[in-house]
């Protein structure tokens, strides 16, 4: 019964918390363990919920790990939305958002690790972290202003693909630099492709 309520919540209000718990347990756990570390069992552990309520949420575990992603990938679309909204200038739209994506994504390095480390080792987001590129791509293009639609899209994948390796080598540690010297080259980078 969903509208049944218990100690002034509903069915429905338990079951979106327990899934939120879990889900920022997937967070916790392949963000700083990686997918070895993540499975039903640890998350369940992690999030003080039984198995029984796992499964009401997430058929199996890559479900939950898709459900992970999705949710950072949501956040860092919104913060990159956010942050070009009212920017006056290009210049100040790339760095703007430049540096909201620096943010999430070093601020919080589990959700960069998820965002773009757990895609290359869990078969689980192997494919669906292509299935995101293609939404940054299009987020990239719109702030475009030089060139035809298809050159606007070809520099847009391109230009992610940069960034995406970029920050890849600099959260796996291959990559040091100081933030303020990642974030200049970056805007560098996003300044640099629509200047064509």
């Amino acid at each position: 019964m969903p509208g049944r309520t218990w100690a002034g919540t509903t069915l429905d209000d338990r079951k979106a918390l327990r899934r939120e718990q879990l889900v920022a347990a997937g967070l916790e756990l392949l963000g700083t363990e990686g997918s070895a570390g993540t499975s039903v069992r640890a998350v369940c552990r992690h999030a003080k919920l039984t198995e029984r309520y796992f499964y009401e949420s997430f058929a199996d575990r890559e479900e939950l790990v898709a459900a992970v992603y999705e949710h950072v990938g949501e956040q860092a679309r919104q913060a990159l939305v956010t942050a070009v909204r009212d920017a006056p200038s290009p210049v100040q739209r790339a760095e703007d958002a430049v540096r909201a994506f620096v943010e999430l994504i070093v601020d919080d390095p589990r959700q960069g690790r998820v965002l773009l480390l757990a895609p290359l080792t869990d078969p689980a987001l192997t494919r669906r972290g292509l299935h995101l590129l293609p939404v940054f791509a299009a987020l990239v293009g719109e702030q475009l202003s030089h060139g035809d639609e298809t050159e606007r899209q070809m520099v847009a994948i391109g230009l992610v693909g940069a960034l995406s390796n970029v920050f890849i080598a600099y959260l796996d540690g291959s990559l040091k630099v100081s933030r303020e010297r990642l974030v200049a080259h970056c805007v560098k980078l996003v300044l640099g492709a629509d200047d064509h």
